[in-house]
């Protein structure tokens, strides 16, 4: 049997995307305009994406009559 590396994350699922978002604008910041840029442009908006999905799941609207 294969056993699952387990890993305790420190920071919320919220909290890393929004730094890997800040981490990929500041890279983007530093190429001039061209194709690569545009990519991690892209990754940032999909990471913010994310985090408001994230917000949206974990509002009190979304949760489960009891």
């Amino acid at each position: 049997m294969v056993k699952r590396r387990r890993v305790k994350q420190l920071l919320t699922l919220r909290e890393r995307l929004d730094q890997e978002a800040a981490r990929l604008r500041a890279q983007a910041d530093e190429l001039a305009d061209g194709p690569e840029r545009d990519q991690l442009l892209g990754k940032a908006q999909q990471a913010e994406a994310a985090t408001h999905l994230d917000e949206w799941l974990s509002s009190p609207a979304m949760r489960a009559p009891q």
